[in-house]
Protein backbone atom coordinates (compact mmCIF):
# COMPACT_ATOMS: atom_id res chain seq x y z
CA UNK A 1 0.00 0.00 0.00
CA UNK A 2 1.16 3.29 -0.95
CA UNK A 3 1.22 6.06 1.65
CA UNK A 4 1.03 9.91 0.77
CA UNK A 5 2.76 11.97 3.17
CA UNK A 6 0.79 14.93 4.45
CA UNK A 7 3.44 16.30 6.71
CA UNK A 8 6.92 17.59 6.20
CA UNK A 9 8.78 16.98 9.34
CA UNK A 10 11.16 19.56 10.41
CA UNK A 11 14.11 16.46 10.08
CA UNK A 12 16.84 18.98 10.51
CA UNK A 13 15.50 19.90 13.69
CA UNK A 14 14.37 16.93 15.46
CA UNK A 15 16.91 14.68 17.04
CA UNK A 16 17.66 11.20 15.83
CA UNK A 17 16.86 8.71 18.67
CA UNK A 18 13.17 8.56 17.81
CA UNK A 19 12.68 8.43 14.20
CA UNK A 20 16.27 6.82 13.54
CA UNK A 21 16.91 2.94 12.18
CA UNK A 22 19.86 1.77 14.79
CA UNK A 23 22.46 -0.22 12.71
CA UNK A 24 22.59 -3.89 13.36
CA UNK A 25 24.37 -5.47 15.17
CA UNK A 26 25.40 -2.68 16.86
CA UNK A 27 27.15 -1.74 20.44
CA UNK A 28 26.51 1.33 23.35
CA UNK A 29 26.13 3.28 26.10
CA UNK A 30 23.76 5.03 28.01
CA UNK A 31 25.16 7.86 30.38
CA UNK A 32 23.44 9.32 33.47
CA UNK A 33 24.70 13.20 34.52
CA UNK A 34 23.86 15.57 37.36
CA UNK A 35 23.77 19.08 36.87
CA UNK A 36 25.31 21.24 40.08
CA UNK A 37 25.48 24.35 38.70
CA UNK A 38 23.50 25.99 35.81
CA UNK A 39 26.18 28.04 33.74
CA UNK A 40 27.89 24.13 33.81
CA UNK A 41 24.74 22.95 32.41
CA UNK A 42 24.39 25.49 29.95
CA UNK A 43 27.74 24.90 28.81
CA UNK A 44 26.89 21.19 28.35
CA UNK A 45 24.14 22.21 25.86
CA UNK A 46 26.06 24.36 23.98
CA UNK A 47 28.34 21.43 23.55
CA UNK A 48 25.59 19.04 22.68
CA UNK A 49 24.44 20.92 20.53
CA UNK A 50 27.30 20.66 18.23
CA UNK A 51 27.23 16.77 18.37
CA UNK A 52 23.59 15.47 18.68
CA UNK A 53 22.13 13.94 15.26
CA UNK A 54 19.50 15.45 13.64
CA UNK A 55 16.67 12.75 12.29
CA UNK A 56 17.57 13.58 8.24
CA UNK A 57 17.94 9.78 7.59
CA UNK A 58 21.37 8.43 6.96
CA UNK A 59 22.74 5.47 5.20
CA UNK A 60 26.48 6.29 5.18
CA UNK A 61 27.97 3.20 6.39
CA UNK A 62 30.74 5.67 7.34
CA UNK A 63 29.10 7.46 9.76
CA UNK A 64 30.23 7.13 13.45
CA UNK A 65 27.64 6.73 15.64
CA UNK A 66 24.53 8.50 17.21
CA UNK A 67 24.08 10.93 20.42
CA UNK A 68 20.93 11.53 21.44
CA UNK A 69 20.61 13.64 24.66
CA UNK A 70 17.05 14.00 27.18
CA UNK A 71 16.29 16.26 30.05
CA UNK A 72 14.07 15.02 32.94
CA UNK A 73 11.64 17.72 34.46
CA UNK A 74 14.49 18.23 37.24
CA UNK A 75 16.93 18.78 34.62
CA UNK A 76 14.94 21.48 32.77
CA UNK A 77 14.63 23.50 36.04
CA UNK A 78 18.59 22.93 37.16
CA UNK A 79 19.37 24.31 33.84
CA UNK A 80 16.96 27.56 34.84
CA UNK A 81 13.75 26.94 32.61
CA UNK A 82 11.61 29.32 33.37
CA UNK A 83 8.39 27.89 36.28
CA UNK A 84 5.63 29.06 33.46
CA UNK A 85 7.96 26.38 30.77
CA UNK A 86 8.49 23.97 33.27
CA UNK A 87 4.73 23.97 34.37
CA UNK A 88 3.21 23.32 30.39
CA UNK A 89 5.16 19.79 30.49
CA UNK A 90 3.08 16.68 30.60
CA UNK A 91 2.30 16.12 34.32
CA UNK A 92 3.42 12.15 34.09
CA UNK A 93 6.65 13.87 33.10
CA UNK A 94 6.60 16.64 35.91
CA UNK A 95 6.06 14.01 38.46
CA UNK A 96 8.54 11.38 37.08
CA UNK A 97 8.37 7.46 36.81
CA UNK A 98 9.24 6.75 40.33
CA UNK A 99 6.63 8.99 41.75
CA UNK A 100 3.89 6.77 39.40
CA UNK A 101 5.39 3.40 40.32
CA UNK A 102 2.13 1.86 41.63
CA UNK A 103 0.10 2.39 39.18
CA UNK A 104 2.94 1.18 36.60
CA UNK A 105 3.04 -1.90 38.99
CA UNK A 106 6.58 -1.45 39.86
CA UNK A 107 6.09 -3.19 42.98
CA UNK A 108 7.73 -5.44 45.47
CA UNK A 109 11.56 -6.30 44.05
CA UNK A 110 10.50 -3.90 40.85
CA UNK A 111 9.85 -1.06 43.08
CA UNK A 112 11.69 2.40 43.37
CA UNK A 113 13.22 1.63 46.79
CA UNK A 114 15.15 -1.57 44.87
CA UNK A 115 15.78 -0.14 41.94
CA UNK A 116 19.52 0.69 41.00
CA UNK A 117 21.10 4.36 42.02
CA UNK A 118 20.77 6.73 40.90
CA UNK A 119 17.11 5.99 39.27
CA UNK A 120 14.28 7.46 41.24
CA UNK A 121 16.44 10.12 42.37
CA UNK A 122 16.01 13.86 42.29
CA UNK A 123 19.85 14.21 40.98
CA UNK A 124 19.18 12.39 37.80
CA UNK A 125 19.25 15.66 35.07
CA UNK A 126 20.65 14.17 31.42
CA UNK A 127 20.74 11.62 29.59
CA UNK A 128 22.93 10.73 26.89
CA UNK A 129 22.76 7.76 24.25
CA UNK A 130 25.11 6.66 22.40
CA UNK A 131 24.71 4.31 19.41
CA UNK A 132 27.63 2.71 17.21
CA UNK A 133 28.36 -0.21 14.64
CA UNK A 134 31.66 -1.69 16.23
CA UNK A 135 33.16 -0.74 19.46
CA UNK A 136 36.00 1.63 18.40
CA UNK A 137 33.71 3.56 17.07
CA UNK A 138 31.28 3.61 19.99
CA UNK A 139 34.26 4.77 22.24
CA UNK A 140 35.43 7.51 19.70
CA UNK A 141 31.79 8.69 20.03
CA UNK A 142 31.69 8.62 23.89
CA UNK A 143 34.88 10.15 23.96
CA UNK A 144 33.16 12.82 21.96
CA UNK A 145 30.29 12.97 25.14
CA UNK A 146 32.81 12.69 27.02
CA UNK A 147 34.62 16.21 25.97
CA UNK A 148 31.26 17.62 26.23
CA UNK A 149 31.03 17.38 30.34
CA UNK A 150 35.07 17.25 31.20
CA UNK A 151 36.24 20.38 32.62
CA UNK A 152 32.97 21.19 34.13
CA UNK A 153 33.03 21.12 37.46
CA UNK A 154 29.38 21.38 37.83
CA UNK A 155 28.47 18.25 36.02
CA UNK A 156 28.99 14.88 37.52
CA UNK A 157 28.75 11.59 35.96
CA UNK A 158 26.16 9.24 37.63
CA UNK A 159 25.70 6.30 35.69
CA UNK A 160 26.83 4.38 32.80
CA UNK A 161 25.03 1.42 30.75
CA UNK A 162 26.82 -0.16 28.09
CA UNK A 163 24.68 -1.98 25.90
CA UNK A 164 24.92 -4.17 22.58
CA UNK A 165 22.56 -6.26 19.73
CA UNK A 166 23.98 -9.44 18.55
CA UNK A 167 23.56 -10.11 15.03
CA UNK A 168 21.17 -11.94 15.46
CA UNK A 169 18.83 -9.22 16.94
CA UNK A 170 17.89 -11.33 19.95
CA UNK A 171 17.37 -10.37 23.47
CA UNK A 172 18.43 -12.39 26.62
CA UNK A 173 15.69 -14.66 26.27
CA UNK A 174 16.72 -15.56 22.77
CA UNK A 175 13.94 -14.31 20.63
CA UNK A 176 14.46 -11.59 18.11
CA UNK A 177 13.97 -8.04 18.91
CA UNK A 178 12.77 -5.13 16.91
CA UNK A 179 10.04 -5.94 14.64
CA UNK A 180 7.02 -4.32 14.40
CA UNK A 181 7.76 -0.59 14.93
CA UNK A 182 5.67 1.85 13.45
CA UNK A 183 6.67 4.55 10.78
CA UNK A 184 6.01 7.96 11.29
CA UNK A 185 4.40 10.08 8.57
CA UNK A 186 7.00 12.32 7.13
CA UNK A 187 10.58 10.73 8.33
CA UNK A 188 11.09 9.38 5.21
CA UNK A 189 11.03 5.78 6.60
CA UNK A 190 8.11 3.08 4.97
CA UNK A 191 6.38 1.08 7.44
CA UNK A 192 7.42 -2.13 7.68
CA UNK A 193 3.65 -3.85 7.83
CA UNK A 194 1.95 -2.94 4.46
CA UNK A 195 -1.31 -2.97 6.01
CA UNK A 196 -0.62 -0.58 8.56
CA UNK A 197 0.05 3.27 6.69
CA UNK A 198 2.71 5.30 8.86
CA UNK A 199 1.33 7.17 12.29
CA UNK A 200 0.60 10.82 12.38
CA UNK A 201 3.79 12.36 12.73
CA UNK A 202 1.81 14.19 15.89
CA UNK A 203 1.84 10.42 17.79
CA UNK A 204 6.08 10.90 18.01
CA UNK A 205 7.04 13.91 17.44
CA UNK A 206 5.41 17.76 19.11
CA UNK A 207 4.13 19.93 16.83
CA UNK A 208 1.95 17.89 14.34
CA UNK A 209 -1.26 16.49 13.97
CA UNK A 210 -2.23 13.05 16.08
CA UNK A 211 -4.09 10.59 14.92
CA UNK A 212 -7.18 12.54 16.28
CA UNK A 213 -6.54 15.12 14.27
CA UNK A 214 -5.81 17.81 16.31
CA UNK A 215 -1.80 19.07 17.51
CA UNK A 216 -0.79 16.94 21.18
CA UNK A 217 -0.68 19.24 24.31
CA UNK A 218 3.36 21.13 23.62
CA UNK A 219 5.21 23.01 25.96
CA UNK A 220 5.37 26.52 26.44
CA UNK A 221 7.23 28.73 24.17
CA UNK A 222 7.17 26.94 20.77
CA UNK A 223 10.07 26.85 20.57
CA UNK A 224 10.97 24.56 23.71
CA UNK A 225 7.98 22.15 22.60
CA UNK A 226 7.85 22.07 18.63
CA UNK A 227 10.22 19.08 17.28
CA UNK A 228 10.58 17.53 21.10
CA UNK A 229 9.47 14.22 22.22
CA UNK A 230 9.16 12.22 25.40
CA UNK A 231 11.64 9.00 26.02
CA UNK A 232 10.95 6.69 28.40
CA UNK A 233 13.95 4.81 30.00
CA UNK A 234 13.68 1.62 31.83
CA UNK A 235 16.16 -0.66 33.00
CA UNK A 236 14.62 -4.24 33.29
CA UNK A 237 16.70 -7.61 34.54
CA UNK A 238 15.45 -10.81 33.01
CA UNK A 239 15.35 -14.10 34.85
CA UNK A 240 16.66 -15.77 31.94
CA UNK A 241 17.62 -18.97 33.79
CA UNK A 242 13.90 -19.39 35.66
CA UNK A 243 12.47 -18.38 32.20
CA UNK A 244 13.78 -21.32 31.07
CA UNK A 245 13.50 -23.68 34.02
CA UNK A 246 9.68 -23.01 33.70
CA UNK A 247 9.47 -24.12 30.22
CA UNK A 248 11.53 -27.11 31.19
CA UNK A 249 9.14 -28.04 34.14
CA UNK A 250 5.93 -27.58 31.29
CA UNK A 251 7.03 -29.42 28.02
CA UNK A 252 7.13 -33.11 27.49
CA UNK A 253 10.58 -32.53 24.97
CA UNK A 254 12.29 -29.87 23.52
CA UNK A 255 9.85 -28.99 20.87
CA UNK A 256 7.03 -28.18 22.96
CA UNK A 257 9.60 -26.75 25.00
CA UNK A 258 10.18 -23.91 21.89
CA UNK A 259 6.32 -23.64 21.00
CA UNK A 260 5.56 -22.90 24.70
CA UNK A 261 7.58 -19.97 24.59
CA UNK A 262 6.70 -18.71 21.17
CA UNK A 263 3.21 -19.20 22.55
CA UNK A 264 4.17 -16.55 25.69
CA UNK A 265 5.98 -14.42 23.06
CA UNK A 266 4.06 -14.69 19.99
CA UNK A 267 6.85 -14.73 18.20
CA UNK A 268 9.05 -18.25 17.53
CA UNK A 269 12.56 -17.29 18.99
CA UNK A 270 13.72 -16.23 14.77
CA UNK A 271 10.97 -13.60 14.53
CA UNK A 272 8.75 -15.59 12.82
CA UNK A 273 5.13 -14.26 13.92
CA UNK A 274 2.60 -17.46 15.28
CA UNK A 275 -0.16 -15.63 13.09
CA UNK A 276 1.81 -16.63 9.69
CA UNK A 277 3.56 -19.91 10.95
CA UNK A 278 1.94 -21.53 14.00
CA UNK A 279 3.11 -24.32 13.93
CA UNK A 280 6.92 -24.53 13.61
CA UNK A 281 9.55 -22.17 13.38
CA UNK A 282 10.29 -20.11 10.11
CA UNK A 283 13.54 -18.79 10.26
CA UNK A 284 13.36 -17.77 6.56
CA UNK A 285 10.44 -15.79 7.88
CA UNK A 286 11.85 -14.67 10.45
CA UNK A 287 14.63 -12.95 8.92
CA UNK A 288 13.02 -11.45 6.15
CA UNK A 289 11.91 -7.64 7.08
CA UNK A 290 9.48 -7.55 4.16
CA UNK A 291 7.44 -10.32 5.93
CA UNK A 292 8.14 -11.01 9.13
CA UNK A 293 5.92 -7.98 10.15
CA UNK A 294 3.15 -8.15 7.44
CA UNK A 295 -0.33 -9.70 9.23
CA UNK A 296 -2.79 -8.56 11.64
CA UNK A 297 -4.57 -11.07 14.27
CA UNK A 298 -8.56 -10.42 13.18
CA UNK A 299 -8.34 -13.83 11.22
CA UNK A 300 -7.67 -15.28 14.64
CA UNK A 301 -10.29 -14.15 17.22
CA UNK A 302 -9.98 -16.87 20.23
CA UNK A 303 -6.10 -16.57 19.58
CA UNK A 304 -5.77 -20.38 18.16
CA UNK A 305 -2.72 -19.29 16.36
CA UNK A 306 -1.51 -17.18 18.45
CA UNK A 307 -2.79 -16.73 22.22
CA UNK A 308 -4.70 -13.70 22.99
CA UNK A 309 -2.23 -12.97 25.78
CA UNK A 310 0.74 -13.64 24.33
CA UNK A 311 3.95 -10.60 25.02
CA UNK A 312 3.75 -9.16 21.37
CA UNK A 313 -0.17 -9.26 21.00
CA UNK A 314 -1.26 -7.79 24.04
CA UNK A 315 1.72 -4.82 23.64
CA UNK A 316 0.55 -4.23 19.47
CA UNK A 317 -3.24 -5.59 19.06
CA UNK A 318 -3.55 -4.31 15.54
CA UNK A 319 -6.90 -5.40 14.10
CA UNK A 320 -7.85 -7.55 16.77
CA UNK A 321 -9.79 -5.12 18.83
CA UNK A 322 -11.90 -3.51 15.51
CA UNK A 323 -14.66 -5.24 16.72
CA UNK A 324 -14.76 -3.77 20.48
CA UNK A 325 -14.88 0.10 18.69
CA UNK A 326 -14.02 1.89 21.69
CA UNK A 327 -10.24 1.41 21.77
CA UNK A 328 -7.95 2.95 18.06
CA UNK A 329 -4.94 1.20 18.64
CA UNK A 330 -2.90 3.55 17.11
CA UNK A 331 -3.20 6.28 19.53
CA UNK A 332 -1.46 3.89 21.77
CA UNK A 333 1.91 2.97 18.97
CA UNK A 334 4.67 4.35 20.13
CA UNK A 335 8.91 3.80 18.91
CA UNK A 336 9.97 1.20 20.70
CA UNK A 337 14.03 0.31 21.34
CA UNK A 338 15.49 -2.99 22.98
CA UNK A 339 19.26 -2.98 23.58
CA UNK A 340 20.81 -5.93 25.78
CA UNK A 341 22.85 -5.22 28.26
CA UNK A 342 25.35 -7.34 30.58
CA UNK A 343 26.52 -10.91 29.74
CA UNK A 344 24.36 -13.76 27.59
CA UNK A 345 23.61 -16.73 29.62
CA UNK A 346 25.07 -19.97 26.95
CA UNK A 347 22.44 -22.03 25.81
CA UNK A 348 21.02 -24.94 27.54
CA UNK A 349 22.35 -23.85 30.85
CA UNK A 350 19.47 -23.72 33.66
CA UNK A 351 20.91 -22.42 36.46
CA UNK A 352 21.14 -18.52 37.25
CA UNK A 353 25.05 -17.53 37.32
CA UNK A 354 24.13 -14.50 39.40
CA UNK A 355 25.52 -11.87 36.48
CA UNK A 356 23.05 -8.80 35.84
CA UNK A 357 21.41 -9.23 32.17
CA UNK A 358 18.72 -7.84 30.89
CA UNK A 359 17.14 -4.85 28.31
CA UNK A 360 17.12 -1.13 28.25
CA UNK A 361 14.08 0.03 27.08
CA UNK A 362 13.57 2.95 25.20
CA UNK A 363 10.16 4.23 24.33
CA UNK A 364 9.57 7.49 22.44
CA UNK A 365 6.13 9.56 21.65
CA UNK A 366 4.24 12.62 22.44
CA UNK A 367 1.98 11.05 25.16
CA UNK A 368 3.23 9.32 28.17
CA UNK A 369 0.08 8.19 29.84
CA UNK A 370 -1.89 7.11 26.55
CA UNK A 371 1.24 5.47 24.71
CA UNK A 372 3.48 3.73 27.80
CA UNK A 373 1.52 4.26 30.41
CA UNK A 374 -1.40 3.35 28.73
CA UNK A 375 0.15 -0.12 27.17
CA UNK A 376 1.77 -1.04 30.46
CA UNK A 377 -1.16 -0.92 33.00
CA UNK A 378 -3.88 -1.73 30.62
CA UNK A 379 -2.67 -4.04 27.95
CA UNK A 380 0.53 -5.59 29.96
CA UNK A 381 -0.76 -5.46 33.58
CA UNK A 382 -3.93 -6.28 32.29
CA UNK A 383 -6.29 -8.64 31.35
CA UNK A 384 -10.04 -7.05 30.84
CA UNK A 385 -9.09 -6.42 26.87
CA UNK A 386 -8.72 -9.79 26.59
CA UNK A 387 -11.60 -11.19 28.52
CA UNK A 388 -9.05 -12.72 31.41
CA UNK A 389 -8.87 -10.16 34.58
CA UNK A 390 -6.63 -12.37 36.10
CA UNK A 391 -4.16 -13.17 33.43
CA UNK A 392 -0.89 -10.58 33.23
CA UNK A 393 1.23 -10.68 30.54
CA UNK A 394 3.19 -14.00 30.47
CA UNK A 395 7.07 -12.58 29.81
CA UNK A 396 6.93 -9.55 32.19
CA UNK A 397 3.50 -10.28 34.87
CA UNK A 398 3.53 -8.14 38.08
CA UNK A 399 5.99 -8.69 40.63
CA UNK A 400 4.52 -10.21 43.41
CA UNK A 401 1.62 -12.28 41.46
CA UNK A 402 0.99 -15.58 40.43
CA UNK A 403 -0.13 -15.39 36.84
CA UNK A 404 -2.61 -17.28 34.74
CA UNK A 405 -1.37 -18.23 30.96
CA UNK A 406 -4.63 -19.11 28.88
CA UNK A 407 -3.56 -21.23 25.34
CA UNK A 408 -5.97 -22.07 23.06
CA UNK A 409 -6.20 -25.44 21.20
CA UNK A 410 -8.52 -27.70 20.16
CA UNK A 411 -10.41 -29.86 21.47
CA UNK A 412 -9.57 -28.04 24.82
CA UNK A 413 -7.70 -24.77 26.01
CA UNK A 414 -4.20 -25.27 28.12
CA UNK A 415 -4.01 -23.12 31.50
CA UNK A 416 -0.90 -22.54 32.92
CA UNK A 417 -1.07 -21.47 36.45
CA UNK A 418 1.33 -19.83 38.74
CA UNK A 419 3.43 -17.76 35.97
CA UNK A 420 5.90 -16.12 38.05
CA UNK A 421 7.25 -12.63 36.29
CA UNK A 422 10.66 -13.05 34.62
CA UNK A 423 11.27 -9.42 34.40
CA UNK A 424 12.69 -7.01 37.50
CA UNK A 425 12.41 -2.88 36.84
CA UNK A 426 15.79 -1.83 37.78
CA UNK A 427 15.12 2.02 37.30
CA UNK A 428 13.43 4.15 34.85
CA UNK A 429 13.12 7.96 34.45
CA UNK A 430 11.07 10.19 31.73
CA UNK A 431 13.08 12.78 29.65
CA UNK A 432 12.19 15.12 27.26
CA UNK A 433 14.56 15.38 24.17
CA UNK A 434 14.33 18.82 23.10
CA UNK A 435 14.82 19.76 19.44
CA UNK A 436 18.03 21.49 18.29
CA UNK A 437 16.45 24.77 18.18
CA UNK A 438 14.98 24.10 22.11
CA UNK A 439 18.41 23.27 22.77
CA UNK A 440 19.79 26.53 21.86
CA UNK A 441 16.95 28.15 23.67
CA UNK A 442 18.20 26.65 26.78
CA UNK A 443 21.94 27.20 26.28
CA UNK A 444 20.80 30.66 26.07
CA UNK A 445 18.69 31.43 28.75
CA UNK A 446 18.94 34.78 30.25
Amino acid sequence: MSQKNDVALDLEDIQSGALHERPSPYVGAYLLLRIDEREAGRELVRRLITIVDSGVPSDDPAHDAWITVGFTYNGLRALGVPQESLDSFAPEFREGMAARATHLGDVGESAPEHWEQPFGSPDVHVAISTISPDAARLETIVEKARRAHQELPGITVLWRQDCYQLPTGRTSFGFKDGIGQPSVEGSGRPSTNPLDPPLKAGEIILGYPDETGELPPMPTPDVLGRNGTYVVLRKLHTKVAAYRQYLRAKAADRREEALLGAKMVGRWQSGAPLALSPEKDDPELGADPRRNNHYRYGDDPRGFKCPVGAHARRANPRDALDDDGSTNVRLHRMIRRGTSYGPELPDGVLEDDGADRGIIFVFAGAHIKRQFEFVKTQWLNDGIFIGAPEEADPLVGVPGHSNDFTIAQRPIRRRLHDVPPFVVTRGGEYFFAPSLSAMRWMAELP
